[in-house]
């Protein structure tokens, strides 16, 4: 596999400055952090564009149940590989991977060892705005995947102000695509 290095500082730069006047007494948001994962987006389909490749999105079901990705950044791609998987699993396919692989681990162990990050702010962690994946992934697969109520995860023992932000994350997210999730209790 061939490694390209495509800086994007200098768009970033670009970006700044093109949005400076009109972003001048407000805050620095998402608005500001989401730029960066855009533009890495924008590079990566017009290479696909010129070359004929399909890009792959990079998003995990329990990022895209929670919104956690970026429109037109890390969310620009042609299929997303890992749309239907949580992110606990991914990090023991990551493992079985190395296990398995010849003869050396595939997969750099400090990749798997560091916090997750969606990188677009110093020290951000997943973290800071959602649970621990071991906690946010069951709550996701029992709402999305098993249709259960909000008093129905309650009783089986999840935290209720996760369930609400799980709740409230997905239905955000799912009345802006084309599947919405059936709700109601089982």
């Amino acid at each position: 596999m061939e490694l390209w290095i495509v800086p994007i500082e200098p768009a970033h730069v670009a970006f700044t400055e093109m949005l400076e006047s009109h972003f001048r007494d407000t805050a620095p948001n998402v608005a500001e952090e989401n730029v960066q994962a855009r533009i890495r987006g924008n590079i990566l389909m017009t290479v696909s564009n010129k070359f004929g490749w399909i890009v792959l999105t990079t998003g995990n079901k329990s990022e895209m149940a929670m919104g956690y990705a970026t429109l037109y950044g890390d969310m620009a791609g042609g299929f997303a590989v890992l749309k239907d998987v949580p992110k606990t699993l991914v990090y023991e396919l990551c493992e079985w991977r190395n296990r398995n692989g010849e003869p050396r681990p595939v997969i750099p162990q400090a990749i798997i060892d560091k916090p997750p990050s969606a990188e677009l702010k110093d020290d951000q962690l997943d973290q800071d705005t959602l649970p621990l994946y071991e906690v946010l992934d069951p709550v996701v697969k029992a709402y999305v995947e098993e249709e259960y109520g909000y008093q129905d995860m309650v009783d089986m023992g999840f935290d209720p102000q996760v369930v609400r932000q799980v709740i409230q994350f997905v239905d955000r997210n799912a009345s802006t695509s084309a599947a919405k999730p059936r709700r109601g209790s089982r």
